[in-house]
């Protein structure tokens, strides 16, 4: 299984060729399959804070593509593999290179080795084709991590579509003892939908939500709307986008979990504690 798992990445940049002939050799194309290469990803971590104590508890993991001219920033690129047909093979390629880098900048600083660990995934990923149980957890065995450090962050790219097969893809990760983060909460109604039927360890709050919240009333109630569904089904909240000190003052006031943005910590391409000023 081990030896399925690592494929040569040229199988993927060939399943990407097979398809780029049904589409004449379009220019995305043909830059999707120079990205498929490590040298052309990078990737960031940024921290996530516990807001009570400033304690960094955790990392998001951000893998950035380089620019090209067809694909000229990351909402492009991740809009377009997600058409690409082959979104499975990608995102388990992007997954990789995710924990193994990780895992090297652990070994550099050993005090972050037992924190956790938020990768993003598009939940249509789960209802492909190619998808395959197991993969994940060979990929942890490798870099000597464990399940229940690893919160699978469900990102709002495209809305999920066929909730019974998503669920059960989801209820397996859980058995194995995966933490589960519903991004974007609070953006639209796919997002509060995904939170009612996932019922997640985590929720992250918009940062729509966020930006200017001591300023705005009705920001705020709906802050505290989601805070109250949080506690009352055992969910812990997170603050995506907190940019400045007046932001995270009124988040501490209403007792929000955990926090992540600018204020308290720029995506880096190494591991370091974020700084609550």
């Amino acid at each position: 299984m081990i030896k399925e798992l690592y494929k040569p990445v040229f199988y993927l940049k060939y399943l990407i060729d097979q398809q780029m002939n049904l589409y004449f050799h379009s220019k995305k194309y043909l830059q999707l399959l120079n990205l498929i290469d490590e040298k052309q990803i990078l990737t960031y971590f940024q921290p996530i804070l516990c807001l009570r104590t400033g304690k960094t508890i955790g990392f998001e993991i951000l893998n950035r593509p380089l620019s090209t001219k067809a694909l000229k920033n990351v909402e492009a690129f991740y809009d377009f593999i997600g058409k690409s047909g082959h979104l499975f093979w990608i995102e388990k390629f992007l997954r990789k290179i995710s924990l193994k880098r990780h895992f090297h900048q652990v070994k550099k600083k050993p005090e972050f080795r037992d924190q956790m660990i938020f990768i993003n995934i598009m939940p249509q990923v789960l209802s492909d084709p190619s998808y395959r149980t197991g993969d994940t957890i060979e990929l942890l065995n490798l870099y000597g991590f464990s399940p229940e450090q690893i919160v699978l962050e469900l990102t709002e790219k495209e809305a999920v579509t066929d909730y019974d097969q998503f669920i059960k893809a989801i209820e397996h990760y859980k058995k194995q003892g995966f933490r589960l983060a519903v991004d974007d909460t609070g953006s639209g109604y796919n997002s509060l939908k995904t939170l009612i039927k996932l019922k997640p360890d985590f929720i992250k709050l918009d940062k729509s939500l966020i930006r200017g919240i001591h300023k705005e009333d009705s920001q705020k109630y709906l802050v505290e709307l989601l805070l109250d569904y949080a506690r009352s089904s055992g969910t812990q909240v997170i603050a995506e986008g907190i940019e400045t000190q007046k932001e995270l003052s009124m988040l501490q006031q209403l007792s929000v979990d955990f926090g992540q943005g600018y204020h308290l910590g720029k995506p880096e391409q190494e591991l370091f504690s974020g700084t609550m000023t």
